[in-house]
């Protein structure tokens, strides 16, 4: 089995399908190709039986989660298309069948949702796949990530951290983007965000803080009626997204002194020593 890793060379972009494609297949790879032609390096869905994710007492969000379920056959054809198409997929798993399914695909790689953070039933069956893993930390306290990072380093499964805030949608104000330096100076792991605003600037705020993961959910167009609309950015901006933080990392460089390539007419009027 060949090991999942990320790139240096730039940042990591997955568009976030989610349950936007409200249960429909075709909707589902219409926003694959709305991630693959607008730059994202991967796509991910999630994978649920809904009477598993939750309770048939919370009525409406039941009903919601129902309707947005896509079966197994659905998700086999998502796969393929992604090859056909040439973007990663990958999805989060809401149960241990879901897990034993996506290994059916081949999954390079897994998704862990906040909720589920310290759910070690379901960490222990993603960990027995040694397969790269992204655990978002919405709602979760610092002893809560410690312990998830120490399970994962033990068990020598490469690990990844979103900073995400699990409110939908997320004020501006409310992004706590310090988090991200915190968690970079804290844990020898790739760290990301996971963003829930309106709009793509915390995103690149993130990847400026150094944010080496960008997840964002996305719809088609502005006319794409899904449940998550309002924290779903267009094609368009994912396009811009990919665009200003390419940008921005070809801006940052890598730390050089000396004459740089970029001042080689200048170094003529550069004075030498005087003592």
């Amino acid at each position: 089995m060949v090991k999942f890793k990320f790139s240096n060379k730039k940042k990591f972009i997955i568009a976030e399908a989610g349950i936007n494609h409200n249960g429909k297949l075709k909707t589902a790879l219409d926003l694959v190709d709305t991630a693959k032609t607008n730059g994202a390096d991967a796509i991910k869905f999630q994978t649920y039986k809904t009477e598993k994710r939750i309770n048939k007492k919370y009525k409406k969000i039941f009903e919601i989660l129902k309707n947005c379920e896509l079966g197994y056959e659905d998700f086999k054809k998502i796969n393929d298309y992604c090859k056909k198409k040439k973007i990663i997929f990958f999805s989060t798993p809401f149960d241990k069948e879901a897990v034993d399914f996506l290994e059916t695909l081949k999954v390079p790689l897994y998704k862990v949702a906040s909720f589920d953070i310290s759910n070690y039933d379901l960490l222990k069956k993603i960990i027995a796949t040694k397969k790269t893993t992204i655990v978002s930390t919405g709602m979760a306290n610092m002893l809560e990530i410690k312990k998830v990072y120490k399970f994962f380093r033990s068990h020598k499964v490469q690990l990844s951290l979103l900073h995400c805030v699990s409110s939908y949608p997320t004020k501006e104000e409310d992004s706590y983007l310090s988090n991200i330096k915190y968690l970079i100076n804290k844990f020898n792991c790739n760290i990301g965000i996971s963003d829930h605003t309106n709009g793509i600037k915390i995103p690149i705020y993130g990847s400026l803080l150094g944010a080496n993961i960008i997840e964002k959910h996305i719809k088609i167009d502005k006319k794409h009626k899904c449940i998550d609309g309002p924290v779903s950015i267009t094609g368009e901006q994912l396009g811009k997204l990919r665009s200003e933080i390419d940008k921005m990392h070809l801006i940052l460089n890598e730390p050089s002194f000396g004459i740089k390539l970029a001042e080689k007419n200048a170094k003529i009027f550069k004075r030498k020593k005087i003592y």
